[in-house]
């Protein structure tokens, strides 16, 4: 859909962006300047983008500016117009860096916000933005809400699968049970 406004010249410019969270295990300092350091963590969204475009098209929508992939911890004080922005992986957003992201918008624009909340790699007691953010704007009329649930998972059927042994096995705590 972004890339489709863009192409018709309803936006200017596509921003993508994600926290910097790693799954489980830390990866420590890594070597580099910035582009490098969190090139690991915008890695998804490359992907998702050469899924619509060539890789020459990406690159070129990227130098020319059209395409801007932005690590969620340099949005402070930018205001967002004419654009389509994503947020990727919001799970793993904080309160405060959720709410931050959210006032960037600009006018013209669109946002789109996705997470799993049952993929959390936030250290433990660390509330979820985006749990936190489906709370507190539930009721705003022109904020839309849409629950994927298990059977709507596109990579793979098997991972459809896997996402419904999982929701079972966390149901049942895994108390007691053999999955084997």
């Amino acid at each position: 859909f972004a890339v489709s406004m863009l192409k018709s010249g309803q936006i200017d410019k596509i921003i993508l962006s994600r926290p910097a969270v790693e799954a489980g295990e830390r990866l420590g300092f890594l070597p580099g300047d910035l582009k490098e350091k969190i090139d690991p963590y915008l890695r998804p969204i490359y992907d998702a983008l050469n899924d619509m475009l060539s890789f020459s098209e990406v690159l070129k929508k990227i130098e020319s500016g059209c395409i801007e992939i932005a690590p969620l911890a340099f949005m402070r004080g930018r205001t967002l117009s004419n654009a389509f922005i994503i947020l990727d992986e919001s799970q793993n957003t904080t309160p405060i860096q959720m709410k931050m992201f959210l006032t960037r918008l600009g006018e013209n624009s669109k946002m789109i916000i996705n997470g799993d909340l049952s993929q959390v790699d936030l250290p433990s007691g660390t509330k979820s933005g985006l749990r936190e953010s489906i709370n507190i704007l539930k009721n705003v009329n022109e904020i839309g809400f849409i629950e994927f649930m298990q059977n709507d998972v596109v990579r793979n059927t098997l991972v459809s699968k896997i996402v419904s042994k999982y929701e079972e096995f966390e149901k049942d705590k895994g108390v007691g049970k053999r999955y084997f």
